[in-house]
């Protein structure tokens, strides 16, 4: 996808989408969004315990549970109803929270609110249109419910993440499950003896399972640097081969044993529910595994296409996935009481031969399995930390293409050693198996919570009623799945609490310590006047360069350069205010990137900038990101007289302008050597870049020769050389504050001491870089 496409444009290039493309897209999806639903047969029968069920009817009153709860949740809700509510092409949590910020005005976050004027302007949907629409009033109207939907956004994220930690531990466990099961079998071919065979099972069953997950599980972290184009190439055979395996031994079952198709009937269902007691409710938390998946669809949707998703699952891994269960169900009912392992689905292989390759297979899949998770992960964790819920984290874009598809370092370790630390520490698959399904259920019901209040105010006529339904009816589906999990809170559930509550820390801490320093310096901000006439007074000299102020406000001069001035009396000749704010949308289109404006008269030379980018953009990481930044200053000297292009504010007129200038001519002149400061792996190295300067077009009489002149100025100024001022500020809680407060300011003042540097998106050389420590008390 172009990243110059608008948010319009975006929705127009996926409607034209050729079917070519699509058939592309849905063989990469394959490997990175369905390996995760095409490996829960793995799990989802194999993980009940064969003495809790009564009889063979029982099973087929699980399968219908299983192929009603495939069709009405991943099939009708998420492909037919959820990928309607994407966010201009993305999906996931924070999508709707997204859509939610714009369509109600309810976002905490700290932004720029003519950006946010101008999005909508793009959009060509003002907010004022729509501001009579009662539900829209009942949601903004209250605070309350402003903090509830960014706490919602929030706990969909943070299960999504244990969804990530949980699902390879549990996938790969029960591939190396089948492995030693395998093993055992092959015994007798060596040894007569019972004891000898005894030994050499129990040698398996210390040796095989978990060592062998441990091995593949790092691997698989391993590979994850390759971004999502090369492992869902490599993967997408393998689901292939595994989908057309498993669906042609359950259809030899289902032929064998063809009164299972009965089991489609709903009756079966309510047959279950009406005589179900405590111990068959928990089978239910099994059976919930069958759409754990489903969620990785929709938040992965930015890697792939709708179209393409929604394809692939309704002519492919649908019917796959409802034979094999079919299949399955049908041989477990017949065999009910023959071995403890006749839940699992590599008993339901009747062949011998077949067993083997089966297992094989099945090692390869559980690593396809836990891939869309974790992608969904780093889709997540890109999102919050954009949006400013998640500390900063490295971010690195896999694809020139797709933009969405990004490798998140940090997060991906993090998973690592909590997947392995669950897989080691529980060491039992149906713990580990309850703490998923809780995991999977919850964060589904916070989407259809989302989902109902995005139904209430896009669909106007009758909104709010289809909301209250889609809420009904899909709600109390999930309420009962969730009621059935929780039963099981004791025997592995419980993790996913805890695991939910520390990484809810984290992103409330982060953001309130990001929303508390925001007001701190807007309290404290000083007014151009007090830099442009009392600094006179103070002593304070202009220099030839440009400086560069980096800072979170975007009125007034920083608090931390006030101090700066104070005890320095000199800056530049021309200060370029640098901000970046972060929209509630997935992309800023290149060309509507920057708004330019300037502060005090023409002779201050004093330029505020504002680079607005969504959740989904990387403009932090450019390494032209300066030459940018002059380029289009000087296209703003050159327009700022047409009043019709620019938007009025608080300190002038700013002007929308993309990356592209051509007021100032770059040359591009030999290597230059120099230390920067690497903002990704925070060392210093030394790199060689392209030395870029700016010289003025050829004389043309549609310049008028006062803007010649400043752009002249602002040349001359470049070449004596930049220098970039930081604010590196900390927070300190006040005496007498309550525990919560404190708790928070602390929280957040561990992760700011430890996590990775603010990312500027510029190599800055040591000799020109000045930060500036403040203490913040709030």
């Amino acid at each position: 996808m172009d990243p110059s496409l608008s948010p319009v444009s975006i929705h127009y290039a996926i409607k034209k989408e050729t079917w070519r493309r699509t058939v592309v897209l849905s063989f990469q999806s394959l490997g990175v969004v369905y390996g995760r639903l095409s490996t829960t047969p793995l799990y989802a029968f194999g993980s009940i315990d064969p003495c809790h069920i009564k009889s063979g009817q029982q099973i087929y009153e699980l399968f219908s549970f299983v192929f009603w709860t495939l069709t009405i949740i991943p099939l009708l809700k998420y492909a037919f109803i959820v990928f309607k509510a994407d966010d201009n092409g993305e999906g996931g949590t924070f999508a709707l929270y997204s859509l939610l910020c714009r369509r109600a005005n309810v976002g905490l976050l700290p932004s720029d609110t003519s950006a946010t004027e101008l999005m909508h302007q793009e959009e060509g949907t003002p907010s004022k249109m729509k501001v009579e629409s009662r539900a829209r009033r009942a949601i903004g109207r209250y605070k309350s419910s402003h903090y509830l939907l960014l706490l919602l956004a929030l706990l969909g994220s943070c299960l999504i993440i244990c969804d990530g930690i949980f699902t390879p531990a549990l996938s790969v466990y029960s591939a190396t499950s089948n492995l030693r099961r395998s093993l055992s079998k092959l015994a007798p071919r060596f040894t007569s003896s019972e004891n000898a065979r005894q030994s050499v099972d129990k040698y398996l069953k210390r040796f095989i399972p978990v060592p062998v997950a441990c091995a593949i599980l790092v691997c698989l972290f391993m590979l994850q640097r390759y971004g999502t184009n090369r492992i869902g190439v490599i993967f997408a055979p393998i689901v292939i081969v595994w989908l057309l395996f498993i669906s042609g031994f359950s259809l030899y079952n289902i032929i064998h044993h063809p009164q299972i198709l009965w089991a489609i009937s709903p009756t079966y269902m309510f047959r279950f529910i009406k005589k179900t007691d405590i111990t068959s409710l928990k089978l239910l938390s099994n059976i919930v595994l069958c759409i754990a998946g489903s969620e990785a669809m929709f938040a992965d949707l930015g890697h792939f296409s709708k179209r393409s998703i929604k394809v692939t699952f309704i002519f492919l891994v649908y019917p796959a996935l409802v034979l094999c269960y079919a299949g399955q169900a049908a041989f477990f009912s017949k065999h009910l009481g023959s071995s403890d392992d006749v839940a699992h689905l590599s008993e339901s292989v009747t062949h011998r031969h077949l067993q083997h390759i089966f297992t094989i297979l099945s090692l390869f899949a559980s690593l396809v399995g836990s891939q869309a998770t974790i992608t969904a992960c780093f889709s997540i964790i890109n999102q919050c930390q954009a949006l400013a819920c998640f500390p900063r984290v490295k971010v690195i874009h896999t694809s020139d293409k797709v933009r969405g598809q990004v490798y998140v370092p940090d997060a991906n370790w993090m998973l690592m050693v909590l997947s392995l630390s669950i897989l080691i520490g529980f060491r039992d698959i149906s713990a580990i198996a309850n703490a998923t399904g809780l995991a999977v259920i919850c964060g589904m019901l916070v989407t259809s919570c989302l989902m109902s209040l995005i139904i209430a105010l896009q669909w106007e006529k009758n909104g709010v009623s289809l909301s209250v339904l889609f809420l009904l009816f899909f709600g109390s589906i999930e309420a009962l799945y969730l009621s059935s999990c929780f039963l099981n809170f004791t025997k592995g559930a419980w993790c996913i609490v805890v695991l939910s509550l520390i990484f809810m820390t984290i992103m409330i801490s982060w953001h309130y310590g990001t929303i508390k320093k925001y007001e701190f310096d807007v309290e404290n901000r000083v007014t151009v006047d007090w830099l442009t006439d009392l600094s006179p007074g103070l002593g304070v000299s202009r220099v030839p360069g440009i400086g560069f102020i980096h800072t979170n406000i975007v009125t007034g001069i920083p608090s931390f350069f006030s101090h700066f001035i104070t005890n320095l009396p000199a800056f530049h000749q021309v200060l370029i205010l640098l901000s970046f704010k972060s929209l509630p949308v997935a992309y800023i289109p290149k060309n509507e990137r920057y708004l330019i404006g300037r502060i005090g008269h023409k002779e201050y030379k004093i330029y505020r900038c504002i680079v607005r980018y969504g959740y989904r953009d990387h403009v932090r990481d450019v390494n032209d990101f300066e030459d940018q930044i002059i380029s289009s200053i000087g296209e703003f000297i050159t327009r700022e007289e047409r009043h019709d292009e620019s938007l009025i504010v608080q300190e002038g007129r700013m002007i929308i302008l993309g990356t592209n200038g051509n007021a100032l001519v770059p040359i591009v002149g030999g290597e230059t050597c120099q230390q920067v400061t690497d903002i990704e792996n925070q060392n210093p190295t030394h790199t060689k870049r392209k030395k870029v300067r700016f010289v003025l077009p050829e004389s043309s009489p549609k310049m008028n020769s006062s803007v010649r002149k400043e752009l002249q100025e602002l040349v001359d100024a470049r070449e004596s050389g930049t220098a970039y001022f930081l604010g590196h500020s900390h927070l300190k809680v006040r005496k007498g504050s309550n525990l919560l407060k404190q708790f928070l300011v602390m929280a957040y003042d561990f992760l700011d001491r430890n996590c990775r540097e603010t990312p500027i998106g510029l190599d800055i050389p040591h000799a020109a870089l000045l930060e500036v420590g403040m203490v913040y008390t709030i």
